[in-house]
C-alpha cells in the first residue's frame, strides 16, 4: 500500500479559534472540512511543505519556529495509507484568504465536531480540544 505524507496545521487565532478549510468541488472528499496543509514533496520537510502550502492556499507566511508539533494522524484509506503530522501555529503574517476555491471558517474547539471531516482528521479533534 502506498504511503502518502501530508502535513497539516491548526492555525489558532487570538480568540482560541481554529481555522478549517472546506474541500472544494472536484477534489476528493469535496465538501468535508479539514485543517489547512497539503502533500509533502520529495526533498521537503513537513514544516517546509506547510509553510509553502500556507503561502499558496491562504496567502499567509509563517516561520518554522512558529510551528509546534502537536500530534499526527495515521489512517488507511482504500488505496493508500495517510500519515499526517499536525502542527499548531499561533503566529503568522497576513490574513488567511481562500486562494483555491475553498471556504474558510474560524471554529471554536468545542464546535469542531459540527464540521464533517475526512476520517483521518476526526481523531485529532479531542487531542486539539484537550490541548487548548
Amino acid at each position: 500500500m502506498k504511503l502518502l505524507l501530508v502535513t497539516a496545521v491548526a492555525l489558532i487565532d487570538v480568540d482560541g479559534r481554529i481555522l478549517l478549510a472546506q474541500r472544494p468541488e472536484g477534489k476528493s472528499l469535496a465538501g468535508l472540512w479539514e485543517f489547512p496543509g497539503g502533500k509533502v514533496e520529495a526533498g521537503e520537510t513537513p514544516e517546509a511543505a506547510l509553510i509553502r502550502e500556507l503561502r499558496e492556499e491562504l496567502g499567509i507566511d509563517t516561520k518554522e519556529s512558529c510551528l509546534a508539533p502537536l500530534t499526527f494522524a495515521s489512517h488507511s484509506y482504500d488505496d493508500f495509507h495517510l500519515l499526517m503530522p499536525l502542527f499548531a501555529c499561533r503566529r503568522w503574517q497576513g490574513i488567511p484568504t481562500p486562494r483555491e476555491g475553498q471556504t474558510l471558517a474560524w471554529v471554536r474547539a468545542a464546535d469542531l465536531r459540527n464540521y464533517p471531516m475526512p476520517p483521518a482528521d476526526v481523531p485529532l479533534i479531542p487531542i486539539l480540544r484537550d490541548w487548548l
